[in-house]
Formats: structure tokens, C-alpha cells, sequence
């Protein structure tokens, strides 16, 4: 499998939100944890990515989520690496 880079985090993270943007997720209704939602997207990025690109997995709770040649999703541009 090829190796994540950031471009392709990028487009595949589009990509991602428009699928996801287009269905409702009922396993989501009546949930007012915002942690939770978005933990729950995560896992569902990451299930995506890992049937198509190799990357070193972080854990949801760190800091560094992503690990190969992108920006963490942290937002801290590498810093927390």
C-alpha cells in the first residue's frame, strides 16, 4: 500500500466529509457528547485510510493522531511529534 503523504490526507479528508455530509448516521441521534461525535468520526476516518494508504496509527486521546509525512491533526504543525 502506498504511504500516506499530506496531499493525500488532504483529498481523502474531502472526500470524506462530503460522503459523510450526504448520509445521516443514525447511530448518532439523540447524542449531545461532541467528544464523542467526534471521536466516532475519527475511528471512521481512520478505518477509510487504513484500507488504502500504511501510516503509523496514534491514539485518539493523543496529541499526534496521524503519524507518516502529514500535519498532525493536533494542529501544533509537528511540534507535539
Amino acid at each position: 500500500m502506498p504511504q500516506l503523504t499530506a496531499k493525500a490526507l488532504k483529498q481523502e479528508a474531502s472526500a470524506f466529509a462530503r460522503a459523510e455530509s450526504r448520509h445521516d448516521e443514525s447511530t448518532l441521534y439523540g447524542v449531545t457528547d461532541g467528544k464523542a461525535v467526534g471521536t466516532y468520526f475519527e475511528h471512521k476516518f481512520r478505518s477509510h485510510l487504513r484500507a488504502s494508504y500504511d501510516y503509523e496509527e496514534g491514539s485518539s486521546a493523543g496529541q499526534s493522531h496521524l503519524r507518516s509525512g502529514a500535519t498532525p491533526t493536533c494542529g501544533c504543525g509537528g511540534s507535539c511529534r
